[in-house]
């Protein structure tokens, strides 16, 4: 099951249209990747004070498809895809939560790839407790 987060708009998240300006879900992404990292007890923060490794994204995708509005609440499902040496992608859905009984609506889906380095940039091993963890969520169809 993937890891959700909740959100609700903000004013400032919108255009002049009344809709979520686009670069606002690569911003949930990385809202639903440090909370899918605290759901496994993990910490981002920890993952570079501690280990001197960054994530660095190589790549990005996001396909939108119905816009998101002010005081909307917003579910982030975040879900690692692949973990494969030095090579991390994660998967989203953002949906806007609908009321109870309500089937939420899809607002976008997307994927981002990142390479575990240390500060210089240099690839290096993703921590095996971090590494496990995503794994076991992988294999839990998460």
């Amino acid at each position: 099951m993937p890891v959700t987060t909740q959100v609700r708009v903000r004013y400032a998240e919108t255009d002049q249209m009344g809709v979520v300006y686009y670069a606002n879900y690569l911003v949930w992404f990385e809202l639903g990747r440090v909370e899918l990292l605290r759901s496994l007890g993990l910490a981002y923060s920890k993952l570079e004070t501690d280990h001197g490794c960054i994530l660095p994204v190589i790549e990005a995708r996001c396909r939108y498809r119905s816009p998101a509005r002010y005081d909307d609440e917003i579910l982030i499902e975040t879900r690692p895809a692949m973990l494969r040496g030095t090579v991390l992608k994660f998967a989203y859905r953002i949906l806007c939560k609908q009321p109870a009984g309500g089937e939420n609506t899809l607002l976008a889906e997307g994927e981002t790839v990142h390479v575990v380095c240390d500060d210089q940039l240099q690839r290096k091993p993703l921590p095996e407790h971090y590494a496990d963890a995503l794994r076991t969520l992988m294999a839990q169809g998460g």
